[in-house]
């Protein structure tokens, strides 16, 4: 499972860090969140999740008010 992050339109509401502090904070240099561990291809960011987590992930693609966080296969 992949978490996919859009992080150039993130607003830095601390949603995702909220829920899941293990996987998320908000960078000091633009108050954008980073997804900790991920990997960047061209503007989005990639992290392999565990299935055993999924609920919170999904909480987080949930919550996020921008839309910018998605959870695949």
């Amino acid at each position: 499972m992949k978490l996919i992050h859009y992080r150039d339109n993130c607003i830095g509401c601390n949603s995702c860090v909220q829920h899941a502090p293990h996987y998320w904070a908000i960078s000091p240099i633009d108050g954008k969140a980073d997804l900790l561990g991920s990997i960047q291809k061209k503007d989005v960011f990639i992290l392999k999740v565990d299935e055993s987590e999924k609920e919170i992930h999904s909480r987080v693609v949930r919550d996020c008010p921008m839309r910018i966080i998605k959870l695949s296969q």
